[in-house]
């Protein structure tokens, strides 16, 4: 071991972010402060007796520094937690907030304005009260002087940042718990202004606007999301063909849109400073220009609202900037580490969400198959034949494009439950579309504009963005395209993490080692078989599965949001059916009876009263019983009963019949401070009885 160490010597810096992300994620994983103390003992006990039996070999050090960082990691994490505190409404409520306005969101494409308040008075107030709540406006009901800065009053129905609706889903209360954002809703007009805001917008809101005056539609709509990150104006269905397509990274200003920035200023700089031959001359021309790209990469995070992702994507560039001021290799994994880094120190909670997870998996996947010296060898430029030089340019971007997909396909499937097939394929065309004609098109067009003469640039710009869009929607209603997966394990997930890690930061062959994990995840996640019954927090919804493998929901009248979340849930890459026309099922307007070999299901469907001496019969021949309502204490189902009560400590449940196994949100004893107290400890209510041992 010391001897392969010490090979590897020049790699083992890059396991540091990985060690501090990995306690960091512990804290996250483990449910309660018991397991969090134990876990911090247990690491630092380890990087104890690593020190003392090392023998002060390099495997010794590298085993305590690990241990060290990951209590370091998990420590940070729970200190942050603690450290954003901030009270939560208890429960739903309508009532008068006002507070002063901290941001505000334009949302065209949804007819909304979104807006964030701080040091809000309630009327009447709740207990606790929070202090910093989100309300969505109608656009008609904005009037003049809301913006950054304003005190507003308005009347709203507020409801606590919400849980995930289904195991697996996006888990808006814990990132609203680290926003210290305490309750959301939806205002209602008139909307009172008691002090205005100072002049103008704002640059980025006035910018935005400006861009969207000037391309309508969702084009302006990713014009404005690549200059100012708002993507308020991009309607649903383009945005979705963007997800489709393996394009949605292009609305999320990060790497690729600092470099675009970076690397345009640097150009014109360059070429501005070397027209003055004595400049030219002394060599410093490469330095202004990178000065220059770094005041721009600064800038321009400012101006997109300083979101994580983009401060990430500034403090890498900015690093490599440094190191070209240096002399020293630009792209390299140490300079991933040290972003990485940064951003795990700052904000630790990053770590559990897919944004870091699918920039950094990217990045490094592209610097380690770059760094391979057999790779480095295919691509290296040389003196050959033009067409031969683009042959070569074009492979090494499908490769690059290939092995990202690859990377990022387990993050995709597990927060998102899909998976695209032809994304590499789109990024191709779409990447350097963007970044070579897009956005300096759209610069020029902004600079061009203060003279009145940037129509020609806004016309390059919306070809552009109109053949992206096109792009987008081709390859997501292409056959195959996404490939919808149910809900990962964990452990899977961690698996295929831990292999990958371990396949792309090593060097020699012990590398190839990683690939168990990796393939021993995926056959863990392949193997999970889709729930056959799907059950939202609040017992309104559900998705059954079907002996015919149809995925169908409760109700008719279910929202957009509750199909799209209840078809991921179950792996369907399409439009759920109704439960009222589907095989094995039986509706009328108050009650569902499902069957589905041994097993039945009964779900209540309606707000109406059902006679008692009639519902509790079908209880008792039903092996599962959901419903939004307190049941009478007879109506038990005879393996499990899902109603308001039990729901209220389980939050969402997905059921799996032939494994007689069920997942519930929330765990018991989950001591998290985002999952509300005093009903998040209690576990799932199972009777078991004469149901065939079911």
């Amino acid at each position: 071991m010391e001897r392969w160490l010490e090979r590897e010597r020049d790699q083992l810096a890059l396991w540091i972010p990985v060690a501090l992300g990995a306690g960091a994620a512990a804290w996250f994983v483990l449910p309660d402060p018991h397991g969090w103390t134990a876990a911090l003992l247990v690491a630092t006990g380890i990087a104890a007796v690593a020190l003392a039996v090392g023998r002060g070999g390099r495997a010794g050090v590298a085993l305590a520094t690990a241990g060290l960082l990951v209590a370091t990691g998990l420590a940070l994490t729970w200190w942050r937690a603690e450290r954003v505190a901030a009270p939560v409404l208890p429960r739903a409520t309508i009532a008068t907030v006002g507070g002063t306005v901290a941001r505000v969101e334009a949302l065209p494409a949804r007819g909304l304005v979104r807006v964030t308040l701080d040091d809000v008075r309630w009327d009447p107030a709740p207990d606790p009260a929070p202090v910093r709540v989100r309300v969505n406006l109608d656009e008609a009901a904005v009037p003049r002087g809301l913006g950054v800065g304003a005190r507003i009053a308005v009347r709203a129905r507020m409801m606590p940042p919400a849980p995930p609706a289904v195991p697996g889903a996006y888990d808006f209360a814990r990132v609203a718990w680290f926003d210290r954002l305490g309750a959301t809703g939806r205002g209602f007009a008139p909307v009172t202004v008691t002090v205005p805001a100072r002049e103008g917008d704002g640059i980025r809101a006035t910018l935005t606007a400006h861009i969207l005056r000037r391309l309508p539609g969702s084009e302006g709509g990713i014009a404005a999301a690549l200059a100012t990150g708002d993507t308020g104006a991009i309607s649903d269905d383009d945005a979705e063909a963007m997800r489709r397509a393996g394009l949605a990274h292009l609305l999320s200003v990060s790497g690729l849109h600092i470099t675009a920035a970076v690397g345009i200023v640097m150009a014109l700089v360059m070429r501005l400073l070397a027209l003055s031959p004595r400049l030219a001359l002394t060599g410093r021309v490469p330095l202004f220009a990178g000065a220059a790209g770094a005041v721009a990469a600064i800038g321009y995070t400012w101006l997109t609202g300083a979101q994580v992702p983009t401060i990430r994507s500034c403090v890498a560039a900015l690093m490599v900037l440094a190191a070209l001021a240096l002399g020293r290799e630009a792209l390299t994994l140490r300079l991933v580490a040290v972003g990485a880094l940064v951003v795990l120190l700052a904000w630790p909670e990053a770590v559990v969400s897919p944004s870091f997870q699918l920039s950094f998996a990217a990045v490094t996947a592209i610097v380690a198959l770059h760094e391979i010296p057999r790779v480095r060898g295919w691509f290296a430029p040389r003196d050959e034949a033009r067409l031969a030089q683009w042959a070569r340019a074009l492979g090494s971007l499908l490769l690059t494009g290939l092995v990202v997909e690859v990377a990022l396909m387990p993050i995709a499937a597990f927060h998102f439950h899909k998976a695209g097939a032809y994304g590499a394929a789109a990024n191709i065309v779409a990447i350097p579309l963007t970044t070579f004609v897009v956005m300096p098109a759209e610069a020029i067009a902004l600079m061009l504009d203060t003279l009145g003469l940037g129509a020609p640039a806004w016309w390059v710009a919306h070809a552009g963005l109109a053949l992206l869009l096109w792009i987008a929607r081709t390859v997501a209603a292409a056959p195959g395209a996404v490939a919808a997966i149910p809900g990962m394990p964990a452990g899977a997930f961690g698996l295929m993490v831990a292999g990958g890690l371990w396949v792309a930061l090593w060097r020699t062959r012990w590398r190839l080692a990683g690939l168990a994990p990796v393939a021993l995840g995926a056959a863990w996640a392949l193997a999970t078989p889709p729930p056959d019954l799907i059950v939202t927090g609040d017992g309104r919804h559900l998705a059954w599965r079907g002996e015919d493998g149809t995925v169908a929901i409760l109700r008719d009248r279910a929202g957009d949001y509750v199909r799209d979340t209840l078809a991921e849930g179950a792996g369907l890459d399409a439009e759920p059916a109704l439960l009222s026309q589907a095989r094995g099922a039986r509706c009328n307007r108050d009650l569902c009876w499902l069957e589905r070999g041994p097993w039945r299901v009964l779900a209540t469907r309606s707000a109406y009263f059902v006679p008692v001496a009639a519902l509790v019969p079908l209880c008792r021949q039903a092996d599962v019983v959901v419903s939004d309502r307190r049941l009478p204490r007879g109506c038990r189902g005879r393996w499990m009963t899902l109603d308001r009560a039990t729901l209220a400590r389980t939050g969402g449940v997905a059921v799996t019949l032939a494994r007689r196994k069920a997942v519930t949100v929330r765990r018991p004893g989950d001591a998290h401070p985002w999952v509300r107290r005093g009903d998040g400890g209690g576990g799932m209510r199972v009777v078991r009885g004469a149901g065939g041992g079911r």
